[in-house]
This record gives C-alpha cells, structure tokens and sequence, in this order.
C-alpha cells in the first residue's frame, strides 16, 4: 500500500509541474515529467508514462483551443511522425536501463540547448521534423523540440493550439503501439492515474503564467530547471 501512494504521490506532483511547463511553453510537459518518474520507475516505464499522460493533457488542450489549430500543418506533422516512430520503438526494446537513461539525458541536454538556442525551420524542413520528433517519441517521449522549430514563428495562441494537436495526434499513436507491444502494465497505469491527477492544477497555474507574464521572463527559468533535470539524470546514469 506505502508503494503504491508513494508511486500515485510522485507522479501527481511530478505532473503539476510537467502541465505548468506545457502550459507556459506549449511543450515540455515530458521534459519536466521523465527525470521525476526516473525516481520511482525505470526508463521504459517512465517514457510509456509520461506519453500516455501527455495524450490526456494534450487532446483536452487541442479539443479546447480547436479554433486556433492549423489543421493542415498539424496533420502532415503528425503523419511524418508515425513515420519516425518505428526507429524509436526499436531503440526502446533493445537498449537496457543503464543505455535508456543515459540516452534520454544526453537527449535531453541537446534539446533544451535548442530550446534556448530557438532555431527556426521552414515548411521545407517540416517532413524531417515530423520524422525525428516521431523517433524521440516513441523512444525517448520527447518529441517536443522539432516541433516546435516548425511553429514558433506563429501567433502564440495559434502556436501553442497547434502544437497540442500534433502532439494529441502523435500520442495517441505511440500509446496504441505500446499497448500491441505490451509496455503499458499496472504500474505504468499507476502512475498514470497519478499524473493524470496532477494535471488540472498544473495547467491552470502556468495557463495564466502564459496570459499574464511575458514568454521572455519565464523562457529562461523553464530552461534552466529542464537543464538541471538533465545533467541529473546523466550523472545518476553513469554513476
């Protein structure tokens, strides 16, 4: 009984501050989340977890803010990643936990370092971009980053909506193949009842972070928390 609050505990609490980072950076959500579940899961658990999780936050986010959505845009970069996903679904059934987390750390530290870095890719390079975040999905549940090269130039409502389409759309087919593949067990449905739980509260707070406090403040301090989850993972997966 300890195991299983301990377990449903950690994830709500890691999942209010996972959506309070979706919710002020229209990603990041898994980020923020895999380091927290890294606490009391292994890395497969922790990736199937946050994904399933994600596809709950995202797909009420998309249906809300529906208006705002580039539906053409979100659904070739949603189709490009199921293209991706097949790599990433490999990687995660032969890597062992040691490889795994090592792996979703130096993953991790390159993408924040874009995030900062913001670089910009045209229409041209959306097919790539669907194709790699596909990949990180399915092995890393980071697929984040690349998407979000494609959109930032958008409007931010219209660049947070369409995001969380593509990221429902994504989610929904990475949690249906792990499901064939048998990762989704009773503790990846533990924590994801806990995550679940958490996500009201944490969207709500960064919600109204995102309406009332310029992206420009809060950018740097979401980063630098992600950065220091990430070298903390690597230094845990070496050591």
């Amino acid at each position: 009984m300890v195991e299983l609050l301990t377990l449903t505990g950690v994830a709500l609490l890691v999942f209010v501050v996972a959506a309070l980072v979706q919710a002020v950076t229209g990603f990041g959500s898994v980020l923020a989340a895999v380091p927290g579940l890294l606490l009391v899961t292994d890395p497969a658990r922790a990736v199937v977890t946050a994904t399933l999780v994600s596809l709950i936050l995202t797909a009420g986010i998309a249906l809300r803010e529906r208006a705002y959505v580039d539906r053409r845009d979100s659904l070739v970069l949603t189709l490009t990643g199921i293209i991706g996903m097949p790599i990433g679904l490999v990687l995660l059934a032969i890597a062992d936990e040691t490889t795994l987390s090592a792996g979703i750390a130096v993953v991790m530290v390159v993408l924040v370092l874009l995030m900062a870095a913001k670089p910009r890719v045209g229409r041209r390079g959306m097919p790539v971009a669907g194709i790699v975040s596909g990949g990180l999905l399915t092995s890393t549940g980071m697929n984040g980053p690349p998407l979000v090269m494609v959109l930032i130039d958008r409007e931010p409502r219209h660049y947070r909506a369409t995001l969380q389409a593509v990221f429902a759309g994504q989610d929904l087919v990475a949690v249906v193949a792990f499901l064939v593949l048998g990762h989704i067990d009773a503790e990846v449905l533990l924590l994801a009842v806990g995550g679940i739980a958490g996500l009201p509260v944490g969207w709500r707070v960064g919600d109204a972070l995102f309406h009332r406090v310029p992206p420009a403040r809060l950018r740097p301090l979401v980063i630098g928390t992600l950065l220091i989850s990430a070298v903390a993972v690597l230094i845990d997966a070496v050591l």
